[in-house]
């Protein structure tokens, strides 16, 4: 596998990783601070960064917010008769519409209610709705609640342990076409020298004959040498026998 493929593929599960731990982080840190929230500020809508998400639980505000539907809800610095609200009556959370401002008490009722509700403080107001998303409150729910929240952390850890094994599985292949790699050169190595060995052998052999020949060469060069010495010593005899025949 190429280097930049390799990188490319450590730095997404670097990334993953990272994600997965802030949502565990966070989950871990909204379940922690939601119930410290209840339990000693008896505060059952926290809003620490000055919004919220509700869950419409009854069929009160229909046809305008129904069942399930998820409300983005804001703080706000006043409210007016018609804004649709979200205020806790004891440890009861209540999305209705304020239907009368007087002085420091509220009074609010639901669309689909005949009657109002009792007045309540305005101290009691958490915030006021900025919009609304249908259907998506009853995954909020699911998400809030104890098995949602232990679902959420056991896919978490699932998908990291997911992600070591990919690792741990990529590197083992990689080592893996590594060393096959690795005896493939080994076996091209041994071919190589299987035929740097036949090459010098098949040298050694030409070798020696051209042996052979050079001292065949040197004999027969050497029995011209003495055939032309006797040839010489025969020419030179009959020279002599020539002259003698001369002067008699």
């Amino acid at each position: 596998m190429p280097v930049k493929v390799r990188s490319r593929m450590k730095a997404r599960r670097i990334i993953f990783r990272i994600v997965i731990i802030v949502i565990i982080g966070v989950v871990i840190g909204s379940v922690v601070y939601t119930v410290n929230a209840k339990r000693v500020m008896h505060d059952e809508f926290p809003m620490p960064l000055g919004f919220g998400v509700s869950v419409v639980l009854t069929g009160s505000m229909e046809p305008t917010l129904k069942v399930n539907e998820m409300v983005f809800v804001v703080k706000a610095d006043e409210y007016k008769e018609g804004d649709i609200v979200v205020y806790q009556k004891d440890n009861e959370l209540i999305i209705h519409r304020i239907m009368l401002i007087s002085g420091d008490q509220v009074v609010t009722q639901g669309d689909n209610n005949p009657v109002a509700d009792d007045p309540v403080p305005m101290s009691s107001i958490k915030g006021k709705m900025k919009f609304s998303i249908p259907f998506v409150g009853l995954i909020v729910r699911g998400i809030r609640s104890v098995p949602g929240v232990l679902l959420i952390l056991a896919a978490s850890i699932f998908l990291m342990h997911r992600s070591w094994q990919k690792e741990k599985s990529d590197g083992d292949s990689e080592l893996d076409a590594i060393k096959e790699q690795i005896r493939q050169l080994k076996n091209e190595v041994e071919t190589s020298e299987n035929k740097v060995e036949g090459l010098m052998a098949e040298n050694a052999s030409q070798a020696g004959t051209i042996t052979d020949i050079q001292a065949e060469i040197d004999r027969l060069k050497r029995e011209m040498a003495i055939a032309s010495a006797g040839a010489e010593e025969t020419e030179s005899q009959g020279s002599g026998n020539d002259e003698t025949s001369v002067q008699a």
